[in-house]
């Protein structure tokens, strides 16, 4: 696991921007998997700038998305389809039909399995993109998920429930379910780039760099890979030896 240090979210947006970016123009067809969430927001503005400023071809790239909530439309102002768009693929010149995210309407484990047929289909995904929960979920992979597991249909907890409420108007418009890339799914990437910043990650921070494996902190997976690398400042540090 290679662990870069950063001062502020700012900092780490300019940093995973350019892992992001290089990867595109190393290969026009490349597959990344994308995340939501705070934690990405600077990487994504970045990108678009750094995209713009050195002309960068987004046409052959795919991309597939962590997760969805259900039972929110794609054009719901909450959805991840919406925030995507708004955040970056509206700003570049990706195809949209290549930028695929789950559908929030899926009602059931079966239908949702088939984005992992897909994901396969499309040769897999080269490098992951991932936030990191406080309580330790990537995607929505909550504590006590199965580490076989594939996209599903998950419930969310009261803390990512509660975490979430800062996009909403209240807490109580918070979907409790969401449709989610599972913990094998997660690991079945080429790459993976972790980005947690803020003092309320340090908890989970500690468990994902120092372990030991748990499915009560569902990041300590990420132990196990081959290609990670985890863009962290300070406040998430803190709790590390």
């Amino acid at each position: 696991m290679k662990i870069i240090r950063v001062k502020d979210n700012k900092e780490a947006g300019e940093i995973v921007s350019d892992i992001l970016l290089e990867e595109v123009k190393a290969n026009s067809k490349v597959v990344l998997g994308l995340a939501t969430g705070s934690s990405p927001i600077s990487t994504y503005e970045n990108i678009i700038l750094k995209t713009k400023d050195q002309k960068i071809d987004w046409s052959g790239v795919t991309t597939f998305n962590l997760d969805e909530y259900k039972g929110l439309e794609s054009d719901h102002i909450q959805s991840y389809r919406y925030f995507m768009n708004e955040k970056l693929f509206n700003h570049i010149n990706i195809l949209k039909e290549n930028t695929y995210i789950p559908s929030g309407l899926i009602n059931s484990d079966e239908e949702a399995k088939k984005y992992d047929k897909l994901i396969k289909e499309k040769g897999g995904i080269d490098l992951q993109l991932l936030g990191l929960g406080i309580n330790g979920h990537v995607g929505f992979n909550e504590p006590g998920s199965d580490f076989e597991g594939l996209t599903s249909i998950v419930d969310l907890t009261k803390s990512t429930i509660e975490a979430n409420s800062r996009f909403f108007e209240n807490q109580d418009e918070v979907p409790t379910q969401a449709i989610s890339m599972g913990l094998k799914s997660i690991m079945s990437t080429g790459k993976i780039v972790l980005i947690a910043t803020g003092e309320s990650k340090a908890e989970a921070v500690k468990h994902l760099v120092e372990g030991p494996i748990s499915i009560e902190w569902p990041c300590s997976i990420l132990l196990n890979h081959q290609n990670v690398t985890i863009v962290i400042d300070e406040g998430a540090a803190k709790l590390l030896k």
